[in-house]
């Protein structure tokens, strides 16, 4: 059975580009999107997805907000916060959270690095490598 990953991200773009990204590379994926911190909430309830990623700056309720949330409600679930930022305000905010950080800056193949981790390849088909 194949895993489910939420991007929530406030830019249509680059929900669309990361779930093309993750789609290319597993073929077993199911990629739900949320637009900001409130849908992604009420989504990752609904579908309980494998992994989720949020932006950090997000309309109605920010990524950092979204994540303590659904690290109460979903401990088990990882979530990353793949985010412009790249200060040590971040980083030291997503480790008191819980989850990964992921600068946008860094490039997708960390953030595919991060993702092959949660997901591995015996739990989710592959179908090219980085």
């Amino acid at each position: 059975m194949g895993k489910t990953v939420l991007i929530a991200d406030d830019s249509a773009s680059m929900r669309r580009s990361v779930r093309m990204l993750l789609e290319g590379r597993y073929t077993e994926l199911k990629v739900r999107e949320a637009i900001d911190g409130i849908d992604a909430i009420e989504k990752a309830k609904a579908f309980r997805p494998d992994l989720i990623l949020l932006d950090l700056v997000m309309p109605r309720l920010n990524g950092a907000e979204a994540a303590t949330i659904l690290k109460e409600d979903m401990p088990e679930t990882p979530v990353i916060l793949f985010t412009m930022y790249t200060d040590l305000v971040a980083d030291s905010l997503c480790a008191a959270i819980g989850v990964d950080f992921i600068s946008k800056a860094d490039g997708v193949s960390k953030l595919l690095e991060r993702v092959d981790a949660l997901l591995p390849p015996d739990t989710v088909s592959q179908t090219w490598g980085v």
